[in-house]
């Protein structure tokens, strides 16, 4: 058994919201959004498992509300599931207003991500068992959410 602490399962990077990020209507760029959400993601699940991670699938990805030009950004993520070489990781984020102190939730996804060795195949990742309640509701809402999207490509 080893004595070495637990790899950190969470990630949470606050950024600002710039002109550059913006879409035709002025507010924040789904794709930018998306781009830094795939980079947390890998953040978190690379710094989990201690290895390279590329993006298998993102799930439930429902823009909530707009996310404006000069607000911060809050992505807070954590590794929710393993499996054998996959890390399934949740991602809330919350957009604030940093002047009147208003914080907005405008999303919640879920990325599963793959660790790869160095030839680039498949590699396993550490185990953690879920210990407190919002572990194990974490661990079980993953596993639902596998089971159907299991089931669905089994009936395309």
């Amino acid at each position: 058994m080893s004595d070495a602490p637990d790899p950190p399962r969470r990630l949470e990077l606050t950024t600002l919201m710039t002109p550059d990020m913006t879409n035709f209507s002025g507010k924040v760029h789904g794709g930018a959004l998306l781009k830094l959400l795939d980079e947390v993601a890998y953040s978190c699940a690379a710094r989990y498992s201690g290895h390279y991670v590329v993006t298998l699938l993102l799930d439930d990805a429902i823009f909530r509300a707009p996310v404006l030009v000069g607000e911060l950004v809050t992505f807070k993520a954590c590794v929710n599931h393993v499996g054998r070489t996959s890390l399934d990781v949740g991602i809330r984020v919350i957009a604030a207003n940093h002047r009147t102190r208003v914080e907005r939730h405008v999303m919640s996804c879920f990325f599963v991500m793959v660790a790869l060795d160095d030839d680039g195949k498949p590699t396993e990742v550490p185990r953690f068992v879920p210990e407190t309640a919002e572990d194990l509701r974490r661990w079980k809402q993953s596993e639902r959410r596998r089971a159907l999207r299991l089931a669905a490509r089994q009936q395309a």
